[in-house]
């Protein structure tokens, strides 16, 4: 049982876009998002990747919504017609849409005065959201509940996590890693058997074929050091010595 100051904090990421489940546009956001978020602490629990579809995105958004502490969606928040995320987010929590004045204004700011600009749709808004300010001179980010609602461009996209992350950091993760020279059919019951001692370990186990150097690096880590730490011992006890290439800490 961990202590309750390193309970952890999950997430989970919607990508949408028709553009990325055809293969047209490769996808760096989910990984982007991984890395700063377990940086911050925070466990990325469900990626999802859906299509540009209202209702399917206001399902997969309600159901993460109520299932993870923070719910990031990426793409589909620009002036064209397939950008209907705002939509769907709004319906998955039974709001409106409605245009902020706020973000009205700072779009009127950036590209003028004109009623018919197709850019006003990016002023739109589910009713209540929350402006999240942006430090780097981009629009704010939109807020409703616990979903931010983010644009699919990578770019853009990267810059608003890292100043969000910051929000959302708590008790970091630590860890750990050993290198083996054999494959994980051999080491496999002495892996089950660190895991029953140390059940709220998380270990990984990942095969590198072709490598001169190891056939597999595990990876151990916990938010609490010290059980961390207990658990590397336990392990590396059980291993057979030569098949350690390398114990990183």
């Amino acid at each position: 049982m961990l202590p309750e100051d390193h309970k952890k904090t999950t997430a989970a990421l919607v990508v949408i876009g028709n553009e990325i489940l055809s293969g047209k546009v490769d996808d760096t956001n989910s990984g982007f998002l991984a890395r700063e978020l377990r940086n911050a602490g925070v466990s990325l629990e469900r990626i999802s990747a859906i299509v540009d579809d209202v209702e399917t995105i206001a399902a997969e958004v309600a159901k993460c919504a109520a299932a993870y502490d923070v719910v990031f969606t990426s793409g589909g928040v620009g002036p064209t017609h397939d950008d209907v995320t705002v939509e769907g987010v709004a319906r998955a929590f039974g709001r409106p849409v409605v245009e902020h004045t706020g973000l009205r204004a700072a779009i009127e700011k950036a590209v003028g005065d004109d009623p018919g600009s197709p850019l006003l749709k990016m002023a739109e808004v589910p009713e209540g959201a929350e402006l999240v300010a942006s430090e780097d001179g981009h629009f704010p980010s939109v807020k409703i509940e616990n979903v931010y609602v983010l644009p699919g461009i990578p770019q853009i996209f990267e810059t608003k996590v890292e100043a969000l992350c910051k929000r959302f950091v708590t008790s970091p993760y630590h860890i750990r890693q050993v290198l083996v020279s054999a494959n994980e059919s051999h080491i496999a019951d002495h892996l089950n058997a660190t895991l029953e001692a140390f059940p709220a370990l998380m270990l990984g186990s990942y095969p590198k074929l072709g490598n001169d150097e190891y056939r597999v690096r595990l990876t151990l880590e916990s938010k609490d050091e010290a059980y961390l730490d207990n658990a590397l011992e336990d392990l590396v006890e059980r291993l057979p010595e030569d098949y350690i290439v390398k114990i990183e800490r």
